[in-house]
């Protein structure tokens, strides 16, 4: 069967592995003349199964009223006069409720721990290569509230079979000894051991690499204009003039997905959250982290990507601009530096922002559309990178006919 993918970031380039390692015949359109360059190109970098509790969760409306009016603030809504980012609001409303929340959790743990097996397996069986660490993910906070609420939650992810453990502030800095430095802002954390880091748009584009070895075919510079339905169907694909046809598609177009689908009376609860990156060069080893870690107050994560620093988060809903906010990224920079200040040359920061496609409660749209050959594998949110394997493998599943492993519910 010949499954055309749209969408060639790590979520796409996942689902064709997967699809053509069942035995489909896969083009892959992309409108970049390469592989991962949005929002796969230079995001935070952790594979984080113990990152599983929501933007959306009980405490979440108290942080945003605290952050309304600043322009650095970790998550900032830009109201517009836009319909779809309205309903968004009111439905990420509702997913801050107890039981919604509690739900959500239990659906990315699944589907992280999934992911992750999924890609470790995929490692060996490859040997690919993509600065990876695999030291874990230590979670860091400031206020004693907060680190207090995060030992219940990581509770919970323990039940759920996360190794997330609370750590006083002294074992922080024994797991990593680069934040002797910053001991003095913390009042404890929580660690995953199992969890990992690494570079997306490296491995996006040696997956890639390795996808067209095994006859994946990708059609950069392709910009999809539109799907072309008829009944039950889709007819093909519409870019530029020409009409790309298969037997299925599967829609990987990350906060561009909405829109496309939106003609077909297919709605999708998926809004573009504006997340910003800085990367340094290391200055001094001996000062850098190479543990991942998760500063929950500022909503940023640190990984290290051989000789660089790589520091991302903040969420801006603020529409489909792509453009950077250098005040962001300066306050992310101040951070950086405030934790770590010889860690990295800030005279040599490298700023940059992307668009996640955020759903309300942060569970992806994976699966079936109410067209018998349309599927979605899509709204990943800040965890594109964690799930893009797991969700690929899913969705080939799905395409093939055959039960997934892991169940999805983004009704």
């Amino acid at each position: 069967m010949k499954v055309v993918v749209l969408g060639a970031g790590v979520v796409g380039v996942a689902a064709a592995w997967f699809l053509r390692a069942a035995g489909h015949d896969v083009e892959v359109l992309e409108r970049q003349p390469a592989a991962g360059l949005e929002t796969s190109f230079a995001n935070g970098g952790q594979i984080s199964v113990s990152h599983a509790e929501p933007w959306a969760n009980p405490g979440a409306i108290r942080k945003i009223l605290k952050w309304l009016g600043r322009d650095d603030a970790p998550l900032l809504f830009r109201l517009r006069a836009d319909p779809q980012q309205w309903l968004w609001g009111l439905k990420f409303l509702l997913e801050c409720r107890p039981a919604r929340n509690r739900a959500n959790v239990v659906q990315l743990v699944r589907l992280g721990l999934y992911s992750r097996a999924t890609l470790q397996a995929l490692r060996r069986e490859t040997g690919l290569q993509y600065d990876q660490l695999e030291r874990g993910i230590l979670h860091l906070y400031t206020e004693p509230r907060d680190f207090e609420a995060a030992a219940r939650t990581a509770e919970l992810m323990r039940g759920l079979g996360v190794d997330r453990v609370p750590k006083s502030v002294e074992q922080c800095v024994a797991i990593e000894p680069a934040l002797a430095s910053a001991r003095q802002h913390l009042a404890g954390g929580t660690y995953a051991a199992s969890d990992e880091s690494g570079d997306a748009h490296a491995f996006t584009r040696a997956l890639a690499a390795l996808c067209a070895t095994r006859g994946v075919r990708f059609a950069y510079g392709s910009t999809v204009r539109s799907l072309i339905a008829w009944g039950d169907h889709v007819e093909g694909v519409e870019v530029g003039d020409t009409l790309v046809r298969g037997d299925a598609y599967v829609v990987a177009l990350g906060s561009y997905s909405a829109p496309l689908l939106r003609p077909l009376g297919i709605p999708l609860a998926i809004y573009p959250a504006k997340g910003y990156s800085v990367t340094l060069p290391v200055s001094e080893p001996s000062a850098a982290w190479t543990v991942s870690l998760s500063d929950e107050a500022h909503k940023l994560v640190f990984s290290r990507l051989g000789n660089r620093l790589r520091i991302a988060g903040t969420a801006e809903l603020t529409g489909y601009d792509t453009t950077v906010n250098e005040v962001r990224c300066r306050a992310i920079l101040q951070r950086t530096l405030e934790l770590f200040p010889r860690a990295g040359d800030a005279s040599k920061a490298e700023f940059w922002a992307g668009l996640r496609p955020a759903t309300p409660g942060n569970v992806p749209c994976v699966g079936r559309t109410r067209l018998r050959n349309l599927f979605l594998d899509t709204g990943h949110g800040t965890l594109g990178w964690t799930h893009a394997c797991g969700s690929g493998r899913a969705l080939a599943d799905i395409v093939s006919n055959r039960q997934p492993e892991v169940e999805f519910d983004f009704t």
